[in-house]
């Protein structure tokens, strides 16, 4: 895991080597351990390294190969053992034991269509000198970040958008992304982000530079499909098969050199894999397998307790960290920094000091569950995609057998039927509920939400929405920014592409099953874990405490109303009178781009 940087100039100058360094050294956090750089003509790539596989001097990057490429690439192949021996039977050797030569090896023999062979995360950059061009490539469901900025003179790209941001001038914003966010909540759905001029590949994709003419195109490699024979199987094959892949995934991303743990919240997903790997990891090590729980100083949402339960019955040895109000309002403008963009709730803070303290425990690599929900339909929010009107005696018992083995009660989830299939009301409910000026409330923000509503009435067609567009892009952005700020590689077994496949295949009652949300995660741990975390109905993850935000709300307001943007894009005389009615999730959104405005000064 590491960070990737490069430069392109377009004309004949070369890249100056003072401004491959500097923009390779914002993020010398994500690679701590070495540091290298590779210069052919205008072309400048640079690396930091944090070593997890193979940790030897051979693993240094910008590698080159057969006198032909070079890469810097961030990630993990995990099935890069089986593609090696694959290519040592295609004549091919090898000097060292690193992933990252194989991804240069099968690139030799396979072109662009190596990026289908990869299980892993990735983002890279392959300088083809015989071909002169720079092939880019971005794993299946974007855990791994890639942005570029494309300017007359130049071309960029790192890891991270500090890379390529002013650092000591202002940073103009992208409008659009901006009043997209304030009226929908919805961000990272596509390739824009929050600055002007800065750009995300694309989750599946490959993009081909061509240095003759600076022309670029970008192909999708990959579509997440179903598998079409899973409809054959009876509930215990499911089961059987959804246990072996589960294992499969799990046991991937316990292959390191260094020392692995896990985030164990005390959640389905994180007791789930953290069961799973301790009992790998505790047969190959003589140490136990490491977990790191973050407990909140709220009663009302601290599930520590499960977590210890999970160990102990797990033989996991758990660490625990408590965040403070006052750990969580000095690290503000730290954290803000190292998201890049808003994000959606001060809970970010907890899995910070989750990473902080993996760091301090030498655990270089930490599993986690992201994805679980959204593979497994994990939301309580997604009951109304499994229950139709057709027949009103079906659609009123689905309600109530829901309601038995969830939080929502019978009223909740009726409202949730109308309100999420419906997107004239969720764009009217949010443009009521937003300050937001009104000539700034305009229709075109509001087509995700109207493809939100239609795929609603497909469950799976949900899920896909869902896994490439409106929920785990902001969540993969969470998860990388927060491990990396701390040198930490984040693995997630549940965004195994053969994994999600499978779940997203699976008959509905599997994943929903009387109101009991990932029914075939719980049936394949059922007997590995205590039933009181198997047949959990409430989960929080790595909640804050409540109040973080109702301590710090005065100053959360002062520094909203100096808020240029929100001035200019608000109604500010409304703002200011309602602000002590709003929730502490709108207080939150206001306060954080008012803080992110000034942390990366953002102008119009």
């Amino acid at each position: 895991m590491c960070g990737i940087s490069g430069i392109i100039i377009k004309g004949n100058s070369s890249v100056k080597i003072e401004e491959i360094q500097k923009i390779t050294d914002i993020i010398a956090h994500r690679g701590p351990d070495d540091t290298g750089y590779f210069f052919h003509d205008n072309v400048a790539l640079g690396h930091r390294r944090l070593s997890i596989i193979d940790t030897s001097s051979l693993g240094h990057q910008p590698m080159e190969y057969l006198n032909k490429y070079w890469i810097t690439y961030n990630g993990e192949i995990y099935n890069y053992i089986e593609i090696r021996d694959e290519l040592i039977s295609l004549g091919y050797t090898f000097r060292t034991a690193t992933d990252t030569e194989v991804v240069l090896a099968a690139y030799d023999k396979w072109g662009a269509e190596c990026f289908q062979r990869f299980n892993g995360m990735w983002a890279m950059a392959i300088f083809d000198k015989s071909s002169n061009i720079i092939v880019f490539s971005r794993d299946r469901f974007g855990i791994k970040p890639l942005y570029y900025k494309d300017l007359e003179a130049s071309f960029t790209f790192g890891s991270e958008i500090k890379q390529l941001v002013n650092c000591s001038g202002e940073n103009k914003l992208n409008e659009d992304v901006l009043l997209e966010y304030m009226l929908t909540r919805i961000d990272n759905h596509t390739e824009a982000t929050y600055f002007k001029n800065i750009y995300s590949l694309p989750p599946s994709h490959y993009m081909i530079y061509s240095l003759a003419d600076h022309s670029y195109l970008k192909t999708k490699y990959y579509e997440l499909k179903t598998i079409p024979e899973i409809d054959c199987l009876n509930e215990t094959h499911l089961i059987e098969r959804f246990k072996d892949t589960f294992k499969s995934a799990v046991k991937l991303r316990l292959r390191s050199d260094v020392k692995v743990g896990t985030c164990l919240s005390g959640g389905l997903d994180s007791s789930a894999i953290s069961n799973l790997a301790a009992g790998m990891y505790n047969v190959e090590s003589d140490e136990r397998f490491t977990a790191i729980n973050a407990k909140s100083t709220d009663k009302v949402n601290d599930e520590s307790h499960f977590a210890s339960i999970v160990a102990k019955s797990s033989n996991i040895e758990l660490h625990t960290v408590m965040p403070t109000y006052e750990d969580f309002v000095n690290s503000i403008d730290e954290v803000i920094y190292t998201q890049e963009e808003p994000f959606g709730s001060p809970s970010m803070f907890m899995g910070w000091h989750v990473f902080q303290k993996a760091r301090a425990l030498d655990c270089k690599v930490m599993l986690n569950g992201q994805g679980g929900d959204e593979i497994l339909l994990g939301y309580e929010r997604y009951f109304p995609s499994t229950i139709s009107l057709s027949n009103p005696i079906n659609f009123i018992s689905s309600i109530y057998n829901q309601t038995a083995n969830s939080r929502q009660s019978f009223f909740t989830l009726f409202a949730f039927y109308f309100y999420f299939r419906i997107a004239f009301l969720r764009a009217l409910k949010n443009k009521r509920r937003s300050l937001v000026k009104k000539e700034f409330k305009r229709n075109k923000y509001f087509e995700f939400i109207k493809m939100s509503a239609r795929s609603y009435k497909s469950p799976s067609q949900l899920q896909i929405l869902e896994i490439t567009t409106l929920q785990l892009p902001h969540l993969l952005r969470y998860e990388d920014r927060n491990s990396m700020r701390h040198s930490i590689e984040t693995r997630l077994p549940f965004l195994d592409y053969r994994l999600v496949e499978l779940a997203i295949s699976l008959p509905l009652i599997m994943k929903i099953n009387k109101g009991w949300t990932k029914y075939i995660l719980r049936k394949s741990i059922d007997g590995n874990l205590p039933e009181e975390i198997v047949w959990r109905k409430n989960k929080f993850g790595f909640e804050s405490p409540k109040n973080w935000i109702s301590e710090y709300s005065p100053r959360m307001l002062t520094e909203i109303q100096s808020s240029k943007l929100l001035k200019h894009f608000c109604d500010m005389r409304k703002l200011e009178k309602e602000y002590h009615n709003l929730s502490d999730w709108d207080k939150w959104m206001y306060f954080n781009i008012a803080r992110w405005e000034k942390v990366f000064n953002v102008t119009l």
